[in-house]
């Protein structure tokens, strides 16, 4: 089963108006440690205790999920079928903020090229909302890649993008922290926007889901108990989220409860950070 499906089952900078996104003030003050999560059972439980300020679930609707607390809901445009009227307007009920399409470089996930996503973006642009760019699996810094051409073209047609949305996945426990501050670093300074990591951990999908290497439990702990302070430290880094909450009802091991419900050590790590 693909990653989109599971999901699925399971669940130089922008322009508008008379400013740019550089010259508008982040969101507002608040923690900025998050989760993305599909439903399972216990989920609204599994949330409370992880205490996170904020969560997703790759849709415009929290759907069953009830997320007691404190905990807000941020939509995701997943792909161009979530362009709807129907979709965009259900996203513009349940958020102040809207997450952009995912991976749209990716065949198995919302697989757009640039100039679609440029056709569509006025319509969630036309919700009112604060938006968050399309989310690419990988070279968000890279000059010429997908993220840099869909800048560069929403600058041109003036359309609005607030923050960059990033995905990140590393293989090396050893270097994964600084690998990844080095990322942000990188995809900050080309682009000047604010941050939002809507996904991270330790774990390489090149060969599919099915075939995916995550490394040791032990090892995705220690790099939640690193990374989370330099996290926090990056002015520049408005939000993050951890993939996923939980292992349950998917083929991941990067979760922050395992298949079985129980705490994971990066739970532990994630929850006391």
């Amino acid at each position: 089963m693909t990653r989109r499906r599971l999901l699925a089952a399971a669940v130089a900078a922008t322009l508008a108006g008379c400013g740019t996104a550089r010259e508008r003030a982040p969101a507002s003050a608040g923690r900025k440690r998050g989760i993305g999560t599909w439903y399972f059972a216990d989920v609204d439980q599994a949330l409370a205790q992880i205490d996170v300020a904020w969560y997703y679930t790759w849709s415009v609707g929290p759907g069953r999920i009830t997320a007691p607390g404190r905990a807000e809901f941020v939509p995701m445009v997943w792909g161009a079928e979530e362009t709807q009227p129907a979709a965009l307007e259900r996203a513009a009920k349940t958020g102040q903020t809207i997450l952009g399409f995912n991976e749209p470089d990716v065949r198995e996930q919302a697989n757009l090229r640039v100039e679609e996503a440029l056709d569509l973006w006025p319509r969630l642009q036309a919700t009112g909302r604060r938006l968050g760019s399309p989310a690419v699996s990988a070279g968000a810094d890279t000059p010429g890649g997908w993220l840099d051409r869909f800048l560069a073209g929403t600058a041109t047609r003036r359309h609005r993008v607030d923050f960059v949305a990033l995905h990140w996945y590393g293989a090396d426990p050893a270097t994964a922290t600084a690998e990844l501050g080095a990322y942000l670093e990188a995809v900050h300074d080309r682009y000047r926007l604010p941050i939002w990591l809507t996904e991270f951990a330790l774990a390489d999908f090149t060969a599919g889901v099915e075939a995916a290497w995550y490394a040791p439990r032990a090892d995705q702990a220690a790099f939640v108990a690193a990374a989370i302070p330099m996290l926090e430290s990056l002015p520049y880094v408005e939000r993050y989220a951890w993939f996923a909450l939980s292992d349950r009802d998917s083929d991941y091991r990067t979760g922050l409860y395992d298949e079985r419900g129980r705490l994971t050590e990066a739970g532990t790590a994630y929850r006391s950070a």
